[in-house]
C-alpha cells in the first residue's frame, strides 16, 4: 500500500468506528432507578411510541417487583403490547398483573383488557377457535367477578359476538354432515347448536336443519325405524314454533312438519291394516 494512502485510510477507519459507536449508543436505553424507568416509559407510551416504551417498563423490574411503581409498570407493559397490537404478549402480561397484584384496584381493568386481547386474536369462524373460547372464558370470569362493573355492557357485547362466531362454526359443521348425506350426525349436530347456543341467530336455523336432516334420515331408514325419526323432526318443529314464533323460517318448517306428520300417519295406518 502506498505510504500516501495510509493516513487517509486511517482517518476513514476512525470515522467509521466513531459512527458505529454513536449508532450503538443511540440504541441503548438508560435509567437510574425504577421511578426513572417508569417515567420514561410512560412518556413514550403517552406519545404513542408503544414499542419503545416496552423496554423501559421492563426495566422497572431490574430492581425487583417491590418498588412503588412496579404494579403500574406491569399494567402499562401489558397496555404497550396491546396498543402495539401484539395481543399474545399483552394477554400474557395482563395475566401476570392479575396474578401478581391481586388486590390492586386496576385488576378489574386488567381482566377486561386481557379478555379483549383474546377477542382481537379470535379468527374468522372457519378457523381454529381456541382463542375465541379463551376470550369467552376470560369475559365470563370478568363478569362473574365484577357483575356491577361499568364495563359490563361492553363485556356482554364482546361475549355475544364471540358466541355468534362459535355458533356459526358449529352450524356450518352440521351443514357439512348434511351435504355429505350423513344425516344422523347432521341432525344431532344441529340439535347441539341449538342446545349450546339458543341465544344466537343460528338457533332457529339449527332447529330447521335438524328437521330437514331427520326427514332425510327417515327416508334412508328401514320402515320400523322411520316413526321415531319422523317424530324427532316433529319435536324440533314444536320447539321452533314455541321459541321462535316470529322467525321467517316458520313457514318452511311448517312444510317439513306436514310432510313428517303425513308420513307418520301413513305408517301408523299401514301398521294397523
Amino acid at each position: 500500500m502506498s505510504s500516501f494512502l495510509r493516513p487517509f485510510l486511517s482517518v476513514v477507519l476512525l470515522l467509521a468506528l466513531l459512527a458505529l459507536s454513536a449508532c450503538s449508543g443511540a440504541g441503548r436505553i438508560r435509567y437510574d432507578s425504577p421511578d426513572d424507568a417508569y417515567a420514561k416509559g410512560l412518556r413514550l407510551f403517552e406519545e404513542g411510541k408503544y414499542e419503545r416504551a416496552v423496554p423501559f417498563f421492563q426495566g422497572v423490574f431490574d430492581y425487583g417487583r417491590t418498588s412503588e411503581v412496579a404494579a403500574d409498570a406491569q399494567l402499562y407493559l401489558a397496555r404497550a403490547h396491546f396498543e402495539a397490537r401484539d395481543y399474545i404478549l399483552a394477554a400474557s402480561e395482563y395475566s401476570r398483573f392479575v396474578n401478581t397484584y391481586r388486590t390492586n384496584p386496576n385488576v378489574e381493568a386488567a381482566m377486561f383488557e386481557r379478555a379483549v386481547s383474546y377477542h382481537h386474536l379470535s379468527p374468522q369462524y372457519a378457523l381454529d377457535q381456541t382463542n375465541t373460547r379463551q376470550a369467552i372464558t376470560y369475559l365470563q370470569l370478568f363478569l362473574d367477578r365484577f357483575p356491577d362493573s361499568d364495563l359490563k355492557g361492553e363485556a356482554e357485547e364482546y361475549l355475544r359476538v364471540l358466541r355468534e362466531k362459535l355458533a356459526r362454526k358449529a352450524y356450518e359443521s352440521a351443514g357439512l354432515y348434511e351435504r355429505r348425506g350423513i344425516y344422523e350426525a347432521a341432525a344431532l349436530s344441529y340439535e347441539r347448536v341449538f342446545d349450546t347456543y339458543p341465544d344466537t341467530q343460528w338457533a332457529d336455523d339449527a332447529l330447521l336443519g335438524a328437521m330437514r336432516s331427520y326427514l332425510a334420515f327417515a327416508d334412508l331408514s328401514i320402515e320400523s325405524r322411520q316413526p321415531e325419526r319422523l317424530q324427532l323432526a316433529i319435536d324440533n318443529y314444536t320447539r321452533l314454533v314455541e321459541l321462535f314464533r316470529d322467525s321467517p323460517l316458520v313457514k318452511e318448517a311448517e312444510t317439513f312438519y306436514e310432510t313428517a306428520s303425513g308420513r307418520l300417519a301413513e305408517l301408523a295406518s299401514n301398521a294397523t291394516s
